[in-house]
């Protein structure tokens, strides 16, 4: 959690000189592409602050109403930021372009535009160098790609996509400048702004599905599910185990629970004591499992396995 504040507290940074920087440069060239930039900093600097406030929410201990603690309140907050990608971010950049394209004219001062996509593209170049070096840093274990897949921390891996769509974005605002001051095709600027629109809008469904999985209760991969398992099964003392279920309840904890059985007039000392080891390996291999609740059965017994409070911790 601490890395992902420095990455998220980088990105506010940045954007916020950008932001500035760039309507300041859209005021002095009229350009439509920069104008779209300036709000598209502007979206990435609210995030942040939402980003934060997820974080610092999600570490709210449990309490009667939420026994599991408040982790998911980060996943809240990253939907939102995604849904003002998409609305703010995407719809307004889309519709100043289009207003542009129905009526083109020529840039006033470029050369602002230029100076100010170079110093836009050196802070957001940073805040997406920290924001990497930190995903790296907290999966030090997987290739990058594989790692941003399966991450379940949506303040580093927004915090990377915006970066990186800011960058993308930069680009097409430059190409857009370019053509409309030096091969006079007016238009080109308002096409750039609808690109970084649309440019938005796809990062924010991505943003949102990956948001809305985690809120409905996404749980781990089928292979992580399958080593959960052979663990279990791997004990001498159980003979069989059931599927395990599991979801997420923050970006470092798992609430995971399953079934295992055990062999007929197994002593229940046995059977606590066997749960115990299983999850004992299964949190040393898999640290995010905080909350593990394993159900004992005795084969041909018509009850549970007791102790209870030796079973379910």
């Amino acid at each position: 959690m601490a890395d992902s504040k420095i990455a998220v507290v980088g990105a506010l940074a940045a954007n916020v000189g950008i932001a500035i920087t760039k309507f300041v440069a859209a005021a002095f060239s009229g350009s439509s592409a920069m104008l779209a930039e300036g709000i598209h900093s502007t979206v990435d600097t609210a995030n942040s602050v939402l980003l934060l406030v997820g974080l610092r929410r999600s570490r709210l201990g449990p309490t009667a109403e939420h026994p599991f603690g408040h982790g998911k309140e980060l996943y809240f907050w990253s939907l939102i930021v995604a849904v003002l990608i998409f609305g703010v971010g995407g719809g307004v950049s889309a519709y100043e372009g289009i207003l542009r394209i129905a009526r083109p004219t020529a840039l006033e001062s470029a050369a602002w535009s230029y100076a100010v996509l170079g110093v836009a593209a050196v802070f957001d170049g940073g805040s997406l160098a920290i924001a990497v070096r930190t995903f790296l840093r907290a999966n030090p274990d997987q290739r990058f790609w594989t790692a941003l897949g399966n991450s379940k921390d949506p303040a580093t891996y927004t915090v990377i996509a915006e970066d990186s769509a800011s960058l993308v974005g930069l680009a097409f605002a430059a190409l857009g400048v370019f053509a409309s001051d030096a091969l006079g095709l007016w238009v080109a600027d308002g096409i750039a702004s609808v690109m970084i629109g649309l440019l938005l809008a796809a990062v924010s469904v991505m943003l949102i599905r990956q948001a809305r999985g985690l809120l409905v209760g996404e749980g781990i991969r089928g292979e992580t599910a399958r080593a959960i398992r052979a663990i279990a099964t791997d004990d001498p003392r159980i003979v069989d185990v059931g599927p395990p279920l599991s979801m997420y309840i923050g970006p470092d904890e798992i609430l995971l629970t399953f079934d295992v059985q055990f062999a007929a007039r197994t002593e229940a000392s046995e059977v606590a004591a066997a749960v115990r080891d299983v999850e004992r390996r299964i949190r040393e291999r898999f640290p995010k499992m905080r909350r593990i609740y394993i159900e004992a059965v005795n084969l041909g017994a018509t009850e549970r396995a007791t102790p209870q409070p030796e079973l379910a911790r």
